[in-house]
């Protein structure tokens, strides 16, 4: 699966287009065309907990990918509906692991973000403190929660969240901006 060579953004249109249809080929395959990526994105986040045997990045993108393919259901709206999706389920399976974890009092799960930018943030963030963040913004703004979930969990550029979102590139920054704020006061308060 993670073989794959990186597809053109074509390509990746596609796939979508045709998930978007209903194929359940077109969905499996615009996973694997993201697995490299979101492999990439899970590595970066729980490099903190690999001394642990706690959630491993593999585990993690084959947790998303299993729990994607299980939606056959589903009917993608476009590009960014799929990748939302697919940042929402690696939250939730980091967040239900941390909880899992806790429950057995053995110790805190902690993700790694260097994309927030922040020196006042440290490096590693209590999963379940940022997932109460996350929803607490959502209240506030959907669009800046819905960025800063494509940003961290998907690993997308400024570029790619406003290709996906159709916003422009200075909207994006500016809702990045003022969710890294947000964030920042929230998560040392």
């Amino acid at each position: 699966m993670s073989d794959a060579p990186p597809l053109a953004d074509e390509d990746l249109t596609q796939y979508v287009n045709d998930a978007l249809a209903g194929s359940a080929v077109a969905r499996d395959q615009l996973l694997t065309a993201l697995y490299p990526r979101l492999r990439a994105v899970a590595a970066q986040m729980l490099r903190n907990d690999a001394s642990s045997v706690v959630l491993q990045p593999t585990e993690l993108v084959h947790e998303t990918a299993v729990r994607v393919i299980r939606m056959d259901r589903m009917r993608w709206q476009d590009r960014s509906h799929f990748l939302a999706i697919c940042a929402r389920m690696m939250r939730q399976i980091i967040v239900d692991e941390a909880r899992r974890v806790r429950a057995q009092k053995r110790r805190h799960i902690t993700v790694t973000t260097s994309v927030l930018g922040m020196a006042a943030i440290p490096e590693s963030i209590d999963a379940e403190r940022l997932d109460d963040a996350l929803q607490q913004l959502t209240l506030i703004s959907a669009e800046r929660a819905r960025i800063v979930e494509l940003r961290f969990f998907v690993g997308l550029t400024i570029a790619e969240i406003a290709h996906v979102t159709e916003m422009s590139d200075s909207t994006v920054k500016r809702h990045w901006r003022a969710a890294r704020a947000w964030l920042l006061q929230y998560l040392v308060s």
